[in-house]
């Protein structure tokens, strides 16, 4: 009986658990193999997508800058048909303009220009808001609520500014600016000026109005064929691609440049007051190696000059950067986008205002022209308020900088900002002036 049973029943049960192991190991190698092949696939689909996008453009000899060229992609072409202007359709009843600068270019005076026009609402500077209700994040990381509130307030909801008011009560005090705006100053918001006279508001004027609630000037900006917001905290022109496809809005650019020999210059003059800036625009580049040296002071200069130099050299990377955009965009890119050059407003302001006019639909007339005229043709260089605007001499503005900076300054600027000058018409610094 023992060995009756040990044959016929005692290993039965260890070759069928024996089997049972192996089907499992077998079940095992197959999951993982296919586990294991699922992964693979979009590797390997991922590099033969970039070899053939390396085949097709390996052999390019104009520098492109794809992910800036990815920015049209969206809607620009479809189904590889020929390029379609978005601007097509789109109703022109309204103008939306925005001066794109940076610190220290003049953008105060051209901004003037529009905010004396009386079919302009202008805004000065209204991002003011986000940078200081968010400092200290770096320049970059406040990009998205800069391009957000601009798309509200070019739909005239100001709503937006209590985000950064930390009450939802504001009025047309709180606007950055509201002193020195022409629709905030005169009819039927206050009476202190009268819209169609030309000439600079008179602050202490302008500080006597009712304030009124944030929706009266909405009312107030609905009425105007063209709005123009003018400021110097877009980084780069990328930025503003969404706004400018976007058919609601329709975004036009202005953008201003200026010799960064001069610019350099006119920071320095103001370095307190603009240290903070430049510490935020040199933090958004802090994961850089190439920018890591900039944050750190020379023991040479104090630090606030130190910080305010650093900040240059981001400056002319951020304007050879929309440079590049603006030569690889579609047609219809650069039928909306005007470049304008500060010596040229400043020394033929009647030709360059015809221009700007132009391309923003308004008329002028000869009280305007005279204006700005008068505004180049003033005393002096500047006043002791640097951010205050005010008639100059556009001249001694224009060439201040090579009797203020010292040929090591001058120098570096040119080092590092020498294809920026190329591109504009600048020449390195000679004994004859250059423009």
């Amino acid at each position: 009986e023992i060995i009756w049973y040990f044959v016929f029943k005692g290993p039965a049960p260890s070759r069928r658990e024996e089997m049972k192991r192996r089907l499992h190991k077998k079940y095992l190698v197959l999951i993982l193999a296919y586990s294991g092949l699922l992964l693979l696939i979009p590797y390997v689909l991922d590099y033969r997508d970039k070899s053939v996008q390396h085949a097709r453009h390996g052999l390019q000899q104009q520098p492109r800058c794809p992910d800036l060229a990815l920015l049209w992609d969206n809607g620009y072409k479809l189904n590889g048909s020929e390029e379609t202007d978005p601007a097509v359709n789109r109703s022109q009843s309204r103008i939306h303009i925005y001066l794109h600068a940076t610190w220290r270019t003049g953008s105060s005076f051209l901004g003037e220009l529009f905010n004396q026009h009386p079919d302009v609402f202008y805004l000065y500077e209204p991002m003011w808001h986000i940078w200081q209700a968010l400092y200290p994040g770096d320049a970059a990381s406040l990009q998205g609520a800069v391009r957000d509130m601009m798309n509200a307030l070019y739909r005239c909801d100001f709503s937006v500014l209590k985000l950064y008011a930390g009450t939802q009560n504001i009025t047309t005090s709180f606007i950055f600016g509201w002193k020195m705006n022409k629709v905030i100053c005169s009819e039927p918001l206050c009476d202190a000026h009268k819209r169609r006279e030309i000439g600079l508001v008179k602050e202490d004027q302008c500080a006597k109005c009712q304030k009124r609630d944030i929706r009266d000037l909405e009312r107030e900006c609905k009425k105007y064929p063209v709005m123009v917001i003018k400021g110097v905290r877009v980084l780069d022109l990328s930025t503003l691609v969404p706004l400018m496809k976007d058919p609601a809005i329709n975004l036009q650019i202005i953008q201003l440049f200026r010799d960064p020999r001069a610019v350099h210059n006119s920071r320095l003059k103001s370095k307190q007051a603009l240290v903070k800036e430049s510490i935020q625009v040199l933090r958004s580049k802090k994961q850089a190696d190439k920018y890591k040296r900039l944050l750190v002071p020379s023991s040479k200069v104090n630090r606030a000059e130190s910080y305010v130099s650093s900040a240059m050299e981001l400056i002319c990377d951020n304007w050879l950067s929309d440079m590049m955009l603006v030569i690889n965009a579609p047609p219809w890119v650069r039928r909306n986008y005007l470049r304008i050059r500060y010596e040229d407003l400043v020394l033929h302001p009647m030709e360059e205002l015809q221009r700007l006019y132009r391309f923003s639909n308004l008329s002028s007339f000869p009280a305007l022209e005279k204006f700005a005229l008068n505004m180049t043709h003033g005393q002096g260089y500047s006043s002791d308020r640097p951010f205050l605007i005010s008639s100059r001499d556009a001249k001694e503005a224009i060439y201040a900088w090579r009797e203020r900076l010292n040929v090591e300054q001058i120098n570096q600027v040119e080092a590092y900002c020498s294809e920026v000058m190329r591109q504009l018409g600048y020449q390195k610094n000679s004994v004859d002036k250059t423009t």
